[in-house]
């Protein structure tokens, strides 16, 4: 017999990812394959299987606990000849443990990451992935498997339930005819990118789940535009209307808390937040992504310009981590820079309403008796409606344009 440490393998460069499930304990048996923990990262699951079988003399990790590539996960009692050529027999050097020799089988073979679907129930990744695909709640199916667990085939008898209970109560959503456009004339198959199939199933399920309301609104910025340029010039930044709509927005959040929130999964109650992240769409090759500016009420213009620039600049390079991503309490959608008048802005779940900027321009504006050239920037406020009132979104919408009116004497 051998003893060997079995470590974490290739996990797609991940680190200090937490261990949510520990799968084995001393004195079972594991076999090549047999799953020993679950992971979770900010937004995957992983199973991690053990590279030999053996018996378990010690396992060195506790749910809790952060790992990376490399850590070790267990002591093993290796019964295989083949685990015995790798193993690393554990020998006391100053209280240390010599190094683990990674297994050349997992060392080639990166364990699989499935997008979370819920880290609360048990689930493989197979299952995991196909909840996610399909947008399915996990804490809905009823498990089968042994201590509770959820097997492909209890999420096959989910989805044909409900199946079954839409065709007969007629709400089910209709299924998109399928065409042989090459009937009519030559075509092109484009696969759509990573980005664009995420972003598109998470607008698919927003727009199904939230009840939209969008309110249309204008500002006038004649003098913030004249104050921006003035100060773009003077500090020689990249001073964008967007910077100031930022901190209008983080002022609008403080004074309607409503805007501020998020219902629980219950749909009963209201999460109000006391932070002020505010999430900014950038337009990438690739597709749409939203990165997240913290705590944008506690910043200047220059700052937040600066921020902008560098997180916009990660988002085009393809750089920006799950941390970037995430924390958002509201979102803005400028289209300023491409043209338009308005548009209908989805709302981002778990946020409650989203702010469409288009492109400003200069128009007769009726003031003390004349007509005066103003430059006017068009605002769009979609918001969840089970949370938000016309007569709040009303009132929201009329403080961004008070306020984006008087902005330009804000303290830089």
């Amino acid at each position: 017999m051998t003893i060997k440490n079995i470590t974490v393998p290739d996990i797609g460069g991940a680190t200090d990812v937490v261990v949510i499930e520990v799968l084995v304990k001393v004195g079972d048996t594991v076999k090549v394959d047999t799953s020993l923990l679950t992971l979770e990262s900010d937004k995957a699951t992983m199973e991690v299987p053990s590279s030999d079988e053996g018996l378990v003399k010690e396992v060195k990790v506790k749910v809790g606990d952060k790992v990376s590539q490399g850590s070790i996960i267990l002591v093993l009692e290796c019964t295989s000849v083949e685990a015995a050529k790798t193993a690393v027999i554990e020998k006391p050097v100053n209280n240390a443990v010599t190094a683990p020799v990674p297994s050349p089988a997992l060392a080639s073979t990166p364990v699989e990451v499935v997008p979370v679907t819920n880290a609360s129930v048990h689930a493989g990744p197979v299952v995991r992935k196909i909840a996610h695909e399909l947008d399915i709640d996990l804490k809905k199916v009823a498990p089968t498997g042994p201590k509770q667990r959820i097997l492909k085939e209890d999420i096959l008898n989910y989805v044909k339930a409900r199946l079954a209970q839409a065709a007969s109560s007629g709400t089910g959503l209709p299924v998109a005819p399928t065409v042989d456009f090459a009937k009519f004339g030559s075509v092109e198959v484009q696969a759509l990118s990573r980005i664009k199939k995420l972003s598109g199933k998470n607008l698919h399920r927003n727009w199904l789940l939230i009840p939209h309301i969008t309110q249309f609104g204008e500002a006038d910025i004649t003098e913030l535009e004249a104050f921006r340029l003035e100060q773009k010039e003077k500090h020689g930044i990249k001073l964008t209307p967007l910077v100031f709509i930022m901190k209008v927005v983080a002022s609008a959040l403080e004074a309607f808390p409503q805007f501020n929130a998020s219902l629980d999964a219950s749909g009963d109650n209201l999460i109000l937040k006391k932070y002020f992240h505010i999430g900014v769409a950038v337009d990438t090759p690739e597709g749409l992504v939203v990165p997240v500016i913290r705590d944008v009420d506690k910043k200047g213009l220059i700052e937040l310009a600066k921020e902008l620039s560098i997180v916009s600049e990660k988002a085009r390079n393809k750089q920006l981590t799950a941390n970037d991503m995430q924390g958002g309490c509201f979102s803005i959608s400028s289209l300023g820079g491409i043209g338009g008048t308005a548009f209908t802005p989805i709302v981002n779940m778990p946020e409650v309403a989203i702010l469409g900027v288009s492109k400003s321009s200069i128009k007769p504006i009726y003031q003390e008796g004349q007509f005066v050239p103003r430059l006017m920037l068009p605002l769009s406020l979609s918001y969840d409606h089970r949370v938000i009132d016309g007569a709040d979104g009303a009132r929201f919408i009329t403080y961004l344009s008070t306020r984006l009116s008087e902005t330009w004497n804000l303290l830089l």
